[in-house]
């Protein structure tokens, strides 16, 4: 493999990876093999027909997108063996020549990590966080446990008020046709959860078991399905059943039916415990985003915007599997609360831009700070890691390679990049 590299502005670089015509027709005759059994000429068996008589009835191109993209595939990764560049994203991807004989030649252009110059980082001013637990605090904790203890049983004898569980089959129609998707049977639905569109909800208000009732309501502008955005639609909703809550009485017995605690006294002490303790982790945390911030403002660096491109992909990749534990697809999402896609990912960009930032400051004080870590201080950090997901330690090092380790080592470091300038920061 022969590597050129271009740098180009703001902290791009545009790689050229060109290979011997061995590979790419070695390339071809792959592709052959994979599609040759799916392929049928008259007079020949299927998956029979020769490489070279197809070539010659629909041209030796036929092959080359496909393995055009079996090189890269694998002779791409090997650019990082080859290059000190430290590439931060996905390539762009351009084939420059892919014919029978001739050198297959293609490029790829990528972000580099940028440099960073660090202004002030030691001694940052930060505003002191005061931690205090009001008396209202506690009771809005405790009512948020009587509401999760709360009975729940069948309405009859009234129609549906804010805070019901509502069972509706309902059917949605655009200028007066139905629509794909808009049609649901037994569906449960909490009034004042806003988790259908615009005022469907509140319509529902007021009705009683067993209505017909029409709900009027707008799809918004940026609406998931375009033929839907911004377009009227009413829905004929059939209320099937209605559930209310009873919460039960605040007193001794349920301090020891939920908290296990002889009084009632005794459980706020506790609730009140664990929200100063609460609050003191996010002070931490707010005192450590403060100072990471005013780093940042300090120092200078060029962030390509192939860079945050990548982490928004990253970022969206990790928010759809919190979904799926959930039990939601990312799609679903979208139509709940009418973003698309490109919304989206333009939403994620400002929190990439401050991710990618960190990280940066906080590498380069590890540098000019000379951090390491030690051989102890990886050990726990894998015991922490195994003791997570409730694995033995040794097996967890003997699925983990030296690159998964060295990532490992890295992230700790910053670690203590983190509590180096937190602790010399001043609090004002």
């Amino acid at each position: 493999m022969n590597l050129t590299v271009e740098k180009l502005e703001k902290n791009m670089a545009k790689l050229t990876v060109e290979v011997g015509a061995d590979v790419f027709e070695a390339a071809i005759k792959t592709v052959y093999n994979k599609q040759k059994g799916q392929i049928s000429v008259p007079g020949f068996r299927k998956g029979k027909v020769p490489q070279a008589y197809l070539e010659k009835m629909y041209g030796a191109e036929m092959f080359y997108e496909d393995a055009a993209n079996e090189v890269i595939s694998n002779e791409y990764p090997k650019v990082f063996d080859e290059t000190e560049l430290e590439i931060v994203s996905s390539p762009e991807v351009e084939v420059v020549q892919a014919k029978k004989g001739e050198p297959f030649i293609f490029t790829a252009t990528v972000a580099v990590k940028p440099e960073v110059t660090l202004g002030q980082y030691k001694e940052i001013e930060v505003e002191a966080v005061k931690v205090e637990v009001t008396e209202e605090e506690v009771e809005a904790e405790l009512k948020k446990e009587q509401e999760q203890n709360a009975r729940t049983f069948a309405v009859t004898d009234r129609a549906v008020v804010s805070g019901d569980e509502v069972v509706i089959d309902y059917e949605g129609f655009v200028d007066g046709v139905a629509f794909e998707g808009g049609k649901g049977e037994d569906y449960p639905l909490v009034i004042g959860s806003h988790s259908f569109i615009d005022t469907f909800e509140d319509q529902l208000i007021g009705k009683n078991i067993g209505d017909e009732v029409e709900v009027n309501v707008t799809f918004p502008e940026e609406y998931h399905a375009p033929e839907l955005a911004a377009k009227p639609a009413m829905f004929k909703v059939n209320i099937k059943s209605i559930n209310a809550n009873e919460l039960p009485e605040l007193n001794d017995e349920f301090a020891q039916d939920v908290g296990g605690f002889d009084t009632l006294d005794e459980y706020k002490n506790d609730i009140k415990t664990k929200l100063a303790e609460k609050k003191e982790k996010e002070a931490k945390t707010q005192k450590e985003d403060k100072v990471i911030e005013k780093i940042i403002e300090n120092a200078t660096m060029e962030i390509p915007d192939a860079m945050i491109d990548t982490t928004v992909k990253q970022m969206v990749d990790e928010f759809a599997q919190r979904l799926s534990y959930q039990g939601l697809r990312l799609e679903q999402y979208f139509q709940f609360t009418g973003l698309t896609m490109a919304k989206f990912e333009e939403q994620c960009k400002p929190q990439a831009l401050a991710r990618i930032q960190s990280r940066l400051v906080l590498e380069k004080i590890v540098e000019v700070e000379n951090i390491t870590v030690s051989d102890e201080e990886l050990e726990k950090e894998l015991s922490n890691i195994a003791s997570m997901y409730q694995m033995e330690l040794d097996k967890l090092k003997e699925l983990m390679g030296d690159a998964e380790k060295d990532a490992i080592k890295k992230d700790t470091a910053v670690q203590k990049a983190v509590d180096f300038v937190v602790e010399a920061a001043k609090e004002v």
